[in-house]
């Protein structure tokens, strides 16, 4: 069973705003299991050492992909790239992370997942029947931007509100993974698609 992602950093030598090539400077950067960004190297990664502008993490996040520039690729799987500049990123799970649900009240247009921490900004449609749940982890994963491999991590905050309407096949045995998922009256049989987008992004991290 595929668990979650937790590259080995290499122990590199670099300096955030190196300009190791003419016109070119490389910054790199991290993203926690709750989805913040931070520089790689600060030493206190918490809330106030975040970044926090809802626009500069949008244009951050909507640049994000995999590492396709054959430098740092083990330490650095993603890069987000900003004409010049080439911000590498690892991240502690998936560099995708659904913080908040934007739900509607019309129901014909659906609920949303927002990630990044830009609220309206960055978000995909919410499909309940796609949610999955590891239960070796209990990490809850969604399918999320192709860019970084089709699928995004559940905040832990989230997860733990959305784990109270999966329905197991076994009731009294929550170890397996559950079978189907209650929202808004309706109940969704799991179709767990995206274990197989888990387990290719985690052969592409891990080289």
């Amino acid at each position: 069973m595929w668990t979650s992602i937790t590259p080995v950093k290499r122990y590199i030598s670099y300096q955030q705003g190196q300009s190791p090539e003419p016109n070119t400077r490389e910054y790199f950067y991290f993203i926690d299991h709750q989805g913040m960004l931070f520089l790689d190297d600060s030493k206190m990664k918490n809330f106030t050492s975040c970044f926090k502008g809802k626009k500069f993490l949008q244009f951050f996040f909507r640049r994000l992909k995999f590492n396709d520039t054959n430098k740092y690729q083990k330490e650095f799987p993603f890069l987000s790239p900003c004409g010049k500049e080439k911000n590498f990123v690892r991240c502690d799970d998936l560099p995708i992370v659904f913080t908040h649900i934007l739900e509607s009240e019309n129901s014909e247009e659906g609920d949303y997942l927002s990630y990044g921490h830009t609220g309206e900004l960055l978000k995909v449609k919410f499909e309940p029947e796609m949610i999955c749940m590891l239960p070796e982890s209990g990490r809850i994963y969604h399918p999320g931007p192709e860019a970084t491999g089709g699928v995004g991590l559940i905040k832990s905050s989230l997860a733990i509100h959305l784990s109270q309407k999966f329905i197991y096949q076994d009731k009294e045995n929550t170890d397996d993974m559950p079978i189907s998922f209650f929202w808004k009256g309706v109940e969704y049989n799991l179709s767990n698609e995206i274990i197989q987008k888990l387990k290719s992004i985690k052969q592409k991290v891990s080289g």
